[in-house]
């Protein structure tokens, strides 16, 4: 039986060169015309958002990343119009990670070591509660919904163990019960940017929809993006706001196969070993299973494996009627009543995967490792043979989105959208349209002679952590942002050029 399944996407380290040893933003004026602002004031820009505005990616915050960030870029291009300083709550580190009380609190960030993106060696630097001073131009908060920007006390330390707190937004908030909305006021901006929303959505679907992270209300979403947008465009304040993409535009969830248990990869290379394990799951377990799940109507859960094909993998579909009880009854007679029960606990709801599910990124480690007491569903460790995620037990529902999570998680985004659009008429904001750009990058993007893509880890768009950009991702982001900016201002900003902008950040951080 196979052991372990290796990472299904080997990169070469080639395509993780850099084009320039720097992050350096460029513009040119190939259409003749002058640089101008239009009816902007970028002087005081201020960017709200989430990890995306922060400059998250591989994983973690730290200073390169942060110095690519989208608002910082945008930055750069104002400051070519009169824009002014644009200030950043900077890590301590290029390790990543965060520190409450000395203790490790986020990890370290990933890198790709030919194989897998694995953490950098390292601990962070970076404590929690060495308060940082000043006015921060970049209020990106990793982690924050919609109605985290508007809540007091986001930034008090003593809230993070808890979870009532942000560790980035403790660190630079202007005391313990201020607000983010509140932080980015007080220093009187005048212009702005507004990216908020995804980890509305994104919390659902990175914990595979199982109710730890549920989706924030449609109605709960709508006032606290209203009172935002209205607030920050309140006297007639310029601003550019985004809408939000589906979750499956991000190679999170889209880079491993519902489908990659062939022979060779049961038989760990050999084909000739796969084949017979498939043909003894098929004998001890696929075949008894779809003979006593047709007799209930639900032959369709389980098919026989192929001896030639990509067979899918095996999942837990809580949606499902679940026949727990009708298994056991059957498999009594041939198991016996004990270990005919544990068959029906662990097969009342299990089925084969299919093209309409998605798979996490994360559980690709998970294929074929031991379920345990704690990770089973069930409050035990099975025994062999069933003690295989994805192959002789159902991967669980952290593990995968099903059809009906995945509705669940395009309704809200379609609903918080409408919202986004309706705001951005009502406070005359430019708006980009991140939706849009997030399909387009589904087949590939070619801007300055690079295409890139939401290929994992080749694709240049997005990090090692599936669903954050990388620099070169996040100058694509910044220059959409400048043609809505243009479009609404009648400005004359020119985006940067993408082959400035790094792909992945290498191991060591002496190598950026």
């Amino acid at each position: 039986m196979i052991k372990n399944i290796k990472w299904l996407v080997l990169v070469s380290l080639t395509f993780m060169a850099c084009n320039d040893d720097e992050i350096v933003a460029t513009y040119d004026s190939t259409d003749g015309l002058p640089l101008t602002a239009g009816t902007a004031d970028f002087s005081n820009y201020v960017a709200l958002g989430d990890s995306f505005a922060a400059g998250f990616s591989d994983g973690a915050l730290f200073i390169e990343g942060q110095k690519g960030a989208y608002p910082n870029i945008l930055a750069q291009q104002f400051a070519l119009v009169g824009g002014g300083t644009f200030t950043t709550p900077l890590m301590a580190d290029n390790t990543g990670g965060l520190l409450l009380g000395g203790n490790v609190v986020q990890g370290v960030r990933l890198y790709f070591n030919g194989a897998a993106p694995v953490p950098v060696a390292g601990v962070p630097t970076t404590e929690i509660t060495n308060k940082l001073t000043g006015n921060f131009n970049n209020m990106g908060i990793p982690g924050a919904k919609s109605f985290h920007l508007l809540a007091s006390g986001y930034g008090n330390a003593a809230g993070v163990a808890s979870g009532l707190a942000s560790p980035y937004f403790s660190r630079f908030s202007s005391s313990a019960t201020t607000t983010v909305l509140a932080d980015a006021l007080a220093q009187t901006p005048t212009f702005f940017s507004l990216w908020i929303g995804g980890n509305d959505v994104l919390g659902y679907a990175l914990s595979g929809g199982d109710g730890t992270n549920p989706i924030t209300p449609t109605a709960t979403f709508e006032g606290a993006y209203n009172s935002l947008a209205s607030q920050m465009a309140s006297g007639g304040r310029k601003g550019v706001v985004a809408n939000i993409p589906y979750v499956d535009a991000l190679p999170h969830f889209t880079t491993v196969p519902f489908n990659p248990l062939t022979s060779k990869v049961l038989g760990l290379g050999n084909v000739a070993v796969g084949e017979a394990t498939i043909t003894a799951l098929n004998n001890q377990l696929y075949g008894p299973l779809k003979q006593a799940l047709t007799a209930f109507g639900a032959g369709g859960r389980i098919n026989l494996l192929s001896l030639t094909g990509s067979n899918p993998l095996l999942i837990k579909d809580e949606s499902l009627t679940n026949l727990s009880a009708q298994l056991t009854a059957a498999f009594t007679p041939t198991l016996g009543a004990s270990t005919a029960a544990v068959y029906g606990a662990i097969f009342g709801q299990a089925r084969q995967a299919t093209a309409t599910d998605l798979v996490l990124l994360p559980t690709q480690s998970v294929i074929s490792s031991a379920p345990t007491a704690s990770t089973s569903g069930l409050g035990f460790a099975p025994t062999a043979p069933l003690d295989k995620f994805g192959i002789t037990y159902p991967l669980q529902d952290k593990h995968i989105l099903i059809p009906s999570e995945i509705q669940e998680l395009q309704t809200a985004t379609d609903a918080y959208n409408v919202t986004i659009e309706a705001a951005a008429v009502a406070n005359n904001l430019a708006i980009f349209d991140a939706k849009m750009l997030m399909n387009q990058l589904k087949t590939g993007i070619t801007r300055n002679n690079f295409t890139i893509s939401t290929a994992f880890a080749t694709g240049g768009a997005f990090s090692l952590d599936g669903f954050h950009p990388t620099p070169r991702g996040y100058a694509l982001i910044a220059n959409e942002f400048i043609k809505a900016i243009n479009s609404k201002y009648g400005s004359n900003l020119n985006g940067v050029n993408l082959g400035n902008y790094r792909i992945l950040f290498p191991r060591d951080a002496a190598n950026f």
